[in-house]
């Protein structure tokens, strides 16, 4: 048996290598204690692995209602082994399940299934955020058109926006409302789909194509400037004034900064 006293690193090392790669034996042989030490680490492995497949089929419960609940478990349990957790909260593990899902098997052949999987996962997020205090109208009025444009927004937490080329957002309706039509048609469309949540609740609406690309770019930080910018390359009648209107009197931004301004100075 190696003798050598490993440190905590190597230690941990090891332990997540027999985990996550099945590479048992070099950290077995150290094991020590009890009548058979190799038989509690078996029990751990059963845990880590029992644990994580159970937290993502309960994530991606509406993709075994859709297509199936033996391809989805065959899949969690591959992408389980496959791909093992990177971050410490457990809420963030499988965001790109869907594209594993997609990929796997005679998943192949469902070509609406990667976007209702990213869909599903985007549901997910949202509904445990919790919302902030809105911005008011006159916040954005007293910073001045000319500064404006310029200016950044956060938006609240649970908001999520997916480009989709299929209706994903009827079928999850459905499954949220626990409906199960006989047969349903699922036409390629071009659909852009808002996800909002907090606390538990969800809605999904469906865009137009400029003010989806309008707060999408938004959402990632863009300026109000760019933002318009962008979706005025899908509509030059595309209103952006009308636009941030809506956006803040709907209570989705929460705070706003003034990129130019503040970096000059």
């Amino acid at each position: 048996m190696d003798t050598r006293v490993l440190s905590l690193a190597d230690l941990q090392s090891s332990v997540a290598r027999a985990m996550t790669t099945g590479e048992r034996e070099p950290f077995v042989a150290r094991l020590v204690g009890g009548a058979n030490p190799a038989k509690r680490l078996d029990i751990h492995l059963r845990h880590y692995e029992t644990s994580l497949t159970a937290a993502l089929r309960d994530k991606f419960a509406a993709c075994a209602w859709l297509a199936g609940g033996d391809l989805v478990n065959a899949a969690v349990r591959a992408y389980v082994r496959a791909r093992p957790p990177r971050q410490l909260c457990i809420a963030e593990y499988g965001h790109d399940f869907p594209q594993f899902l997609a990929s796997y098997g005679r998943a192949r052949t469902i070509p609406y299934l990667e976007s209702f999987a990213a869909l599903e996962w985007a549901v997910g997020q949202v509904s445990i955020a919790i919302d902030y205090p809105p911005l008011a109208w006159s916040d954005l009025a007293q910073v001045g058109p000319k500064r404006l444009i310029d200016s950044a927004l956060v938006l609240q937490p649970g908001l999520r926006y997916l480009r989709a080329a299929q209706n994903v957002d009827e079928l999850m309706t459905m499954y949220l409302r626990g409906n199960e039509p006989e047969r349903f048609v699922l036409p390629e469309s071009d659909t852009f789909i808002e996800v909002r949540g907090a606390r538990g609740t969800v809605h999904l609406a469906r865009l137009d194509g400029p003010t989806f690309a309008f707060r999408k770019e938004i959402a990632a930080g863009s300026s109000i400037g760019d933002a318009a910018g962008r979706a005025l390359e899908y509509l030059s009648t595309f209103d952006p004034g009308e636009a941030l209107r809506l956006l803040v009197q709907t209570g989705l931004a929460t705070k706003m900064s003034v990129i130019a301004q503040d970096n000059a100075s």
